[in-house]
């Protein structure tokens, strides 16, 4: 076993699984986007029709180089729909998860005009915690790796230079106190739990000390006798039994991102200091006593705690010191462990018109709010260095690039050019594009019941598409009414629920979808057969020629696919998304024709969301206090997500008050 890489084998080549060949566009995609890879590309736009296998493409690509991959989706759900599929792709190589691990999420945040402060607040998902650190680790241990991930892999994660040497290894008969052994545990962030051996914990038994690794992978169990390991073994087994003994070196990584040699640690607080200093003075000479004191009490109480135990709360606001990065110098993230990796990994951009806007759109809002939290004294200036990428430095850090869409943006095509352009509008399986049809909105919602009980009859689902949250529950209410199951889908829909309803639609529990604008990117809906876009003829961004495009496309994975438009006019957007679709169509119509290719419908297997967490709450109806709770915090989690951070701490504050009382109720 080599000692730098654990268990694992270093050089694990990419071999995809599949029953299907390359057809239609497919190999003419395959090729061109590997040669302009070769050819050194740094941007590339792949356009590629719903429903004609550009995860399959993206796969065959990263199979033909042999290199590692960075997969980035708009969000959480699509990137846990491709994992799924990537790893039936390549089953015998690291193909990992990467996303946010908050469930809710509430940034610190200051507002002058109430004299509000609100700390930050979150719930943190812990196996995404683990499936992160694997990631990571991974990385550091393989060359051929796979990450699926969302757009917070532009966020700071900390030094992979520092995560990478700040281990510690152990091996029988190494001389080493159980005292020191502990100390060294702790200065890793594992932290000592001796019911719970949970991720990330370790518990003491006389002699004998178990550690369930951050990954959650493995547990190691070492024996001491006097001052030195006499034993190791390590467990797979959840259950720790079937411990097995180890007789050469093994390395264990910290249990968090944010941990600095002691050696470092100590001129990084210098450093904190003297910027601490500077700042004190430029706030008392322009007479901000008041924020002057608060500044220098919550920064010395955080550096006795990092003196103390290496850690505190908030510690990533001080990562610029304890990187040694200079002012305005980009932060540490996803990117920086395969660059150290490998620096010849690629980068794809799955439903590029959208993740490339939320790229470009965080560094911006994450100065705004902490430029308010420095000025006021909460913070240090270097705070605004723990901060996610610009687009920039995103661009300076992804070797190649290439953009994934079914409607690429403008900024995607002007930086490719038409040299690096590869389209693939051909359907394998030989489907056209929905028939597109224009109804005026006069009693359109009879008429869409209608069209609606239809697809039913014929075990076929429907997505109805709506301007406005209210306008998707009143219509899902009404829907009910009328004897169909309908559910809604918007933004107030927590993550982990959106997979379970998107599942039951697939499964028939569900028949018709309400939505806003989450229905339209990448989800795999075969049994989808109508698309009903109300108010279709109101111009903006949730009825752009793109938006339309996409939301279509939502109908061309059924045989029977067809859009109804509820309009009294058609707009510009309209008549040129209708054009392109029929542009499309056409040349699908063209393919068939002369293959003799008969369309055939997609058979998709339903699975299984993997991360998805099912609450058991055993709880009588009549404790109302705890059915209280459920709204207050579905409704501080909206107003999180309005940006109205103000009365979402007054929301969590409620909470907390409520919480002791009710855990007696419910004893």
């Amino acid at each position: 076993m080599n000692v730098k890489h654990n268990h694992f084998l270093r050089g694990v080549n990419f071999k995809l699984s599949s029953p299907f060949k390359p057809a239609g566009d497919q190999p003419q995609s395959i090729k061109k986007l590997a040669v302009n890879l070769e050819a050194g590309a740094k941007h590339q736009v792949f356009l590629g029709v719903t429903g004609s296998g550009k995860s399959y493409v993206m796969a065959k690509v990263i199979e033909n180089l042999q290199r590692p991959a960075l997969i980035i989706e708009p969000n959480k759900v699509l990137a846990a729909q491709l994992y799924q599929e990537f790893k039936e792709f390549f089953p015998k190589s690291p193909v990992h998860y990467f996303v946010s691990y908050y469930d809710y999420y509430q940034p610190e945040s200051y507002i002058p005009q109430t004299d509000t402060y609100i700390e930050k607040d979150a719930s943190i998902n812990e196996e995404i915690d683990r499936l992160r650190h694997q990631a990571v680790q991974d990385l550091l241990s393989f060359k051929e790796v796979i990450v699926v991930a969302s757009v917070s892999c532009i966020y700071n994660l900390g030094s992979p230079a520092t995560y990478s040497n700040i281990v510690l290894e152990i091996k029988p008969g190494q001389d080493i106190s159980r005292k020191d052994f502990l100390k060294q545990l702790i200065f890793l962030q594992y932290q000592r739990n001796d019911i719970d051996l949970k991720p990330g914990a370790f518990r003491v038994r006389g002699d004998i000390v178990e550690i369930r690794l951050v990954t959650g992978r493995e547990t190691l169990r070492a024996e001491f006798w006097r001052d030195e390991i006499n034993s190791l073994y390590v467990s797979k087994d959840s259950l720790l039994s079937d411990y097995k003994p180890l007789s050469n070196s093994y390395l264990l990584y910290p249990a968090k991102f944010w941990v600095t040699p002691e050696s470092k640690l100590k001129t990084a607080i210098e450093n904190i200091k003297l910027e601490l200093g500077e700042r004190l003075k430029f706030l008392k000479k322009q007479k901000k006593l008041l924020e002057a004191e608060r500044l220098d009490q919550r920064t010395n109480f955080d550096l006795q705690m990092m003196l103390e135990t290496g850690y505190c709360h908030g510690i990533e606001n001080y990562s610029r010191h304890l990187e040694f990065r200079k002012p305005g110098q980009a932060p540490f993230s996803l990117l920086d462990y395969f660059q150290l990796a490998n620096p010849n990994f690629l980068v794809f951009i799955d439903e590029s018109h959208l993740t490339c806007s939320q790229i470009k759109a965080m560094s911006v809002q994450d100065r705004a709010r902490k430029k308010i939290l420095i000025e006021y004294g909460f913070r240090l200036p270097s705070a605004v260095d723990n901060r996610p990428l610009t687009y920039q430095e995103f661009e300076n850090k992804a070797t190649q690039i290439t953009y994934v869409s079914a409607t690429p943006g403008d900024l995607e095509i002007a930086k490719s050019g038409r040299k690096y352009y590869v389209e693939q509008l051909i359907r394998p399986t030989g489907l056209l594009e929905p028939e597109i049809e224009i109804r005026p909105t006069k009693n359109q919602i009879k008429d869409l019941i209608e069209e609606i009980r239809r697809r039913v009859d014929h075990k076929q689902r429907a997505l109805v598409i709506t301007l406005t949250k209210r306008l998707a529950e009143d219509l899902n209410d009404f829907f009910r009414d009328q004897g169909i199951r309908s559910h809604w889908l918007h933004s107030e829909t927590k993550t982990l629920e959106r997979p379970k309803i998107l599942k039951n639609l697939r499964l028939g529990e569900i028949d018709v979808l309400v939505g806003i604008n989450l229905l339209r990117e990448g989800l795999d809906l075969p049994e989808v057969s109508l698309v009903a876009i109300l108010d279709a003829d109101k111009e903006g961004f949730l009825r752009s020629q793109n938006t339309l495009i996409q939301t279509m496309g939502r109908a061309s994975r059924n045989l029977q696919g067809k859009v109804i438009l509820y309009a009294d006019k058609t707009t510009k957007s309209m008549g040129l998304a209708i054009k392109e679709i029929k542009r499309r169509r056409k040349i699908q119509a063209k393919y068939n024709l002369e293959h003799k290719l008969s369309p055939r419908a997609i058979s998709k297997a339903v699975r299984d969301w993997p991360f998805a967490i099912i609450e058991e709450k055993q709880v009588e109806a009549e404790f109302w206090g705890i059915y209280d709770r459920q709204l207050l915090e579905k409704e501080m989690k909206e107003a999180a997500n309005n940006l109205d951070f103000e009365r979402a701490a007054k929301i969590r504050d409620i909470i907390k008050k409520l919480q002791k009382p009710l855990s007696k109720t419910a004893k």
